[in-house]
């Protein structure tokens, strides 16, 4: 009687050291997170609480972020080759013990215990040593369920904190983009003329908060004046970072240098290929007008042929070189001149206008483009924009817009 009485005495006290245990290791865990740990830190409790304190001496910690990947692993040397996650463990639901697999690195493990948080899989762990029938290793791992808890708690708050990390990179690059575009807003030009020597008016329309297209106005001097209009490839914060700080570097050549068209287009290549390191490529076109000469010289790097219409008549403007930022040189560079009767109306725009679809898939296409100019030549340019952006939505139907949109039209009298 008093022996059996003493051995009940000894496993409630053991039992309630195993409790305190995991108490206490649970509260180390909690603590850390609550201090904002790193990662590295938490990983080395982790770890320190399966060596030490239950003894296991070989075990690996998958964990899924943007891929599978091995977070913390023991008694494991090298990579661990044939095991795929997605293939090969994701129908693993609970805590489960191998018996025997094809898979060689899975015979060394005896027990899966898989981490799940609202039934999203978040991290697969593999324990060895389970099958070591030593009232020891019994006891180490008398309770499988304490790892998985312990294991969802770390693997979780790994979790939090990559989506608080990726919640401040989103706040960043929102704040970024708040930036590039004001800095944006503010180097389209704001004040286009109109008066008895020209007529320029523009209107875009951005897909994105950032726009990738451009349009310019720089008045050199009293005779003489620019216009250009450019396009980035691909989309996204990059592209139209890349395009904002190309709005930057033009004004910036053209208020500190006065250089040559064939020149400028040199110069802005090697820095449009240097900033996007061959990956993407801007369009350009650019034109200078002396109203003295009535001289038009423009180089066409790529860009969307500009249209001059004057009457029935119209001509393209597709002189130049290829799209800046495609190599590191331009391998060749050619500029065009061409005289401007009165009353010719130049219109730019980027492939967002012509390249818009309806819904039979059929493009707008430049020749609906000059039909509406040259329907509405008596009209402002100003309201000929506005027409052109009528008709497109009118063309595109219920479709929405697909890319920036923009027009530059000016009439010179």
């Amino acid at each position: 009687m008093i022996t059996k009485l003493g051995n009940r005495v000894e496993k409630l006290e053991h039992k309630l050291l195993t409790n305190e245990f995991k108490l206490n290791s649970l509260l180390e865990i909690t603590k850390s997170i609550n201090f904002n740990a790193p990662v590295s830190e938490l990983l080395e409790i982790y770890s320190f609480i399966l060596r030490e304190q239950l003894g296991i001496r070989k075990f690996v910690l998958y964990n899924h972020q943007t891929d599978w990947n091995v977070i913390t692993k023991l008694g494991i040397k090298g990579k661990i080759k044939d095991i795929n996650i997605e293939r090969d463990i994701l129908k693993f639901k609970e805590i489960t013990v191998i018996e025997s697999s094809y898979k060689k690195s899975l015979n060394n493990f005896d027990v899966i215990i898989p981490v799940f948080h609202k039934e999203k899989p978040l991290a697969y762990l593999f324990l060895a040593g389970i099958n070591d029938k030593s009232s020891e290793n019994k006891e180490r791992f008398s309770n499988l369920n304490f790892i998985q808890t312990l294991t969802n708690i770390i693997v979780v708050a790994i979790e939090n904190k990559r989506l608080a990390n990726e919640s401040l990179k989103q706040q960043r690059i929102k704040q970024e983009l708040e930036v590039a575009s004001e800095m944006q807003r503010l180097l389209f030009p704001s004040d286009l003329p109109s008066n008895g020597t020209i007529d320029i008016s523009a209107k875009y329309l951005s897909h994105h908060k950032v726009s990738g297209d451009y349009y310019d106005y720089i008045r050199l001097n009293e005779d003489e004046f620019i216009v250009c209009i450019a396009d980035v490839s691909g989309k996204g914060i990059s592209a139209a970072m890349l395009m904002a700080n190309f709005q930057a570097t033009v004004r910036t050549l053209y208020n500190f240098q006065r250089l040559e068209l064939e020149e400028l287009v040199t110069v802005l290549n090697e820095k449009v290929y240097t900033s996007a390191n061959g990956e993407k490529f801007i369009t350009f076109f650019i034109a200078e007008y002396n109203s003295k000469t009535r001289k038009l010289k423009y180089v066409n790097a790529g860009h969307n042929w500009p249209l001059l219409i004057r009457g029935r008549e119209s001509q393209f403007l597709n002189k130049g070189c290829i799209g800046l930022g495609m190599l590191d040189e331009i391998p060749f560079l050619e500029s065009a001149e061409v005289e401007i009767a009165t009353n010719t109306t130049l219109i730019l725009y980027t492939d967002g206008v012509v390249e818009l679809e309806n819904t039979t898939e059929e493009q707008f296409e430049t020749d609906r483009l000059t039909k509406i100019v040259q329907s509405f030549y008596p009209l402002s340019m100003e309201d000929l924009n506005e027409i052109v952006f009528s008709k497109l939505d009118d063309w595109r139907g219920p479709c929405n817009y697909v890319d920036d949109t923009a027009i530059l039209s000016c009439r010179i009298f």
